[in-house]
């Protein structure tokens, strides 16, 4: 139920931007009434009524689902530590988060995600706030020697000497997130964050070199992953990325997959 004080609160809140956002963010009313009936039934399951990460679901599920109410987001274009942009709420929404309980909501309008990001908003203050929000980064394309074989196999072994030296403490010296630093890593909300398995065929971030190279430039809010953006180079980035490619394991035939 929607109280008379939460509805004015929210007005307040959206409807005159330049008190708490450097973004244009009005209220409508409507389209948030919209998300809240489509996230209570696809949504709350997980990550509850008040968005705080404990649906009915969440004490079975590892990793435990977000909790919104920190404005805290992983997976981003914009700078560590600042707000995503919508078409980044889009990207996670539509596409799910590989080996997560997140998955695939495609069967939702372009409207009905609008409506639910709209509602997602409103469960945290960071959203009210200028400093909150900044632009997203500029991300340069994969480089062609990625098409050649031969190119990439000089590059991952430049890129080798940097993964020990840059992401081998978290991730391990085989990538297999088993670092000497790992089992100590905890995320904001004190829960464990063990370090990814870049070995894996499939990861959360997506599983192409533009996927890789956008969290290596924007770190992930909330966890021990810094960004990179100013420490590497963008050629140093790619070839940590050639040999995180290089030593990915093969993926697993799905059981009644096309032949």
């Amino acid at each position: 139920m929607v109280t008379r004080a939460r509805v004015f609160f929210l007005l307040v809140c959206f409807h005159f931007p330049s008190l708490f956002a450097a973004e244009p963010v009005q209220l409508d009313f409507n389209l948030y009434m919209e998300g809240k009936y489509i996230y209570e039934r696809n949504c709350i399951v997980c990550h509850g009524q008040r968005g705080d990460g404990n649906g009915e679901m969440s004490p079975t599920l590892k990793p435990k689902p977000r909790s919104f109410r920190e404005g805290m987001f992983k997976f981003r274009t914009t700078p560590l530590g600042a707000l995503p942009t919508d078409d980044d709420l889009r990207r996670t929404i539509r596409h799910g988060l590989t080996g997560t309980a997140m998955g695939m909501f495609t069967q939702l309008t372009d409207g009905e995600v609008d409506a639910v990001i709209t509602y997602v908003k409103s469960f945290s203050r960071r959203w009210r706030k200028a400093e909150s929000y900044a632009q997203p980064l500029t991300f340069s394309a994969a480089p062609e020697w990625f098409k050649a074989p031969d190119q990439v196999k000089t590059h991952a072994t430049a890129g080798a000497k940097l993964f020990a030296g840059n992401c081998a403490a978290c991730h391990g010296e085989k990538a297999d997130g088993k670092g000497a630093a790992a089992v100590a890593l905890k995320d904001i909300w004190g829960l464990p964050a063990a370090p990814a398995d870049l070995r894996q065929p499939h990861l959360r971030c997506g599983d192409g070199p533009d996927d890789l190279f956008r969290v290596l430039a924007t770190g992930l809010n909330g966890t021990a992953m810094v960004s990179f953006e100013k420490t590497l180079t963008e050629q140093q980035r790619w070839d940590i990325i050639a040999h995180i490619l290089s030593i990915r394991l093969p993926a697993v035939p799905v059981l009644g997959g096309a032949e």
